[in-house]
């Protein structure tokens, strides 16, 4: 049985640019129109009237699929629901929750939520570079918009911090202040491992900051294991070679590494600084730390405005696709000039 991939794979497009050809809801620029019907006329490809149905009863339903597998992502998806319930309240919509069964990577979930016409687009968090729930709502033709940056940028809508200028920033103003010994504490394993965005994207800042700034950067991976991360902190600070500043994005972990620090008696700033990069307020505790804030706010904004306009069908141009959002840095009293 011939398939929409199929179709799109004949095409040289994507499944969706397939959907959007058929339904006629977003405008599709001439030659990629013919290619796509010459494609469905060459393979014999007829629509399925199910999946056609989809798309003809609006619910004013945004599904959200939240990964629940990594408990050290609980408080981050706790904050984004509450930013991303209150901006679809604005535009007229709501909210449904989907959370991750097993080891679907939440993708049967939104199969299911696809298929029974229980929302109107899919808005997926918890990103991974290669993320299958992109692909498997694309091969339905539903829309889907994502809170996070894909490998493949063109492959949905999308809007994140842009966390490779993050790291940047955070390493340059170190060095501006006079570091030269410095290292970058990346996410957790885990989210490295599965190649989430926000982690991927992270380390490739701290390469290419190495690269622009003409010095060493060290990078060290966290751990939810508070004694782990311990471990390797002291390790870190062991020998003549130890850093002076420090570039984390675990900010959860920054109280903690700021006490452990203390107990071996290294001062921050005297001895060490330190920036968080993507914390809440209370990921720090009311420390006075040199930071840039994730701003939930506006990420939560601007995805779901772009979950809106994929409901509606709304023709948009690229650069009406994605929104990068820049890193803005908040002193505190943890940089200083190195001793």
């Amino acid at each position: 049985m011939v398939t929409i991939k199929d179709v799109a794979a004949a095409a040289g497009v994507v499944p969706s640019t397939v959907s959007y050809v058929l339904s006629g809801s977003r405008k599709v620029s001439e030659p990629t129109r013919i290619a796509v019907r010459a494609a469905i006329d060459e393979l014999g490809y007829h629509p399925n009237a199910g999946a056609r149905s989809l798309r003809s009863t609006r619910t004013n339903v945004i599904a959200l699929a939240l990964p629940l597998a990594s408990p050290g992502y609980l408080p981050v998806g706790g904050r984004f629901m509450y930013g991303l319930s209150r901006a679809a309240g604005e535009l007229g919509y709501d909210l449904l929750v989907l959370t991750v069964r097993g080891d679907d990577a939440g993708t049967l979930g939104l199969e299911r939520t696809a298929r029974s016409r229980l929302a109107d687009v899919a808005l997926v968090m918890g990103v991974e570079m290669r993320d299958p729930r992109i692909s498997a709502m694309d091969a339905l033709g539903f829309p889907v918009v994502v809170l996070g940056r894909p490998d493949d940028e063109d492959s949905a809508p999308w809007a994140d911090l842009d966390w490779e200028e993050a790291a940047v920033a955070s390493l340059r103003l170190l060095r501006e202040t006079g570091h030269r010994n410095l290292c970058f504490l990346s996410t957790v394993e885990e989210d490295i491992a599965s190649g989430r965005s926000y982690s991927v994207r992270g380390l490739r800042g701290a390469e290419r900051a190495a690269t622009e700034l003409g010095v060493a950067v060290r990078t060290l991976p966290s751990t939810k294991d508070p004694a782990e991360l311990h471990r390797r902190l002291d390790a870190l600070f062991e020998g003549d070679d130890a850093p002076t500043a420090l570039a984390v994005q675990h900010p959860a972990a920054v109280p903690g590494i700021l006490r452990h620090l203390a107990k071996r008696g290294i001062d921050v700033p005297g001895d060490v600084s330190l920036v968080a990069i993507g914390s809440f307020p209370e990921d720090l505790g009311g420390l006075d730390v040199t930071r840039i804030e994730l701003p939930v706010e506006r990420m939560s904004s601007a995805v779901t405005r772009l979950a809106v306009a994929a409901a509606s069908g709304e023709p948009t141009d690229s650069s009406q696709r994605h929104e990068l959002i820049p890193p803005e840095i908040t002193s505190g009293g943890t940089v200083a000039p190195p001793a």
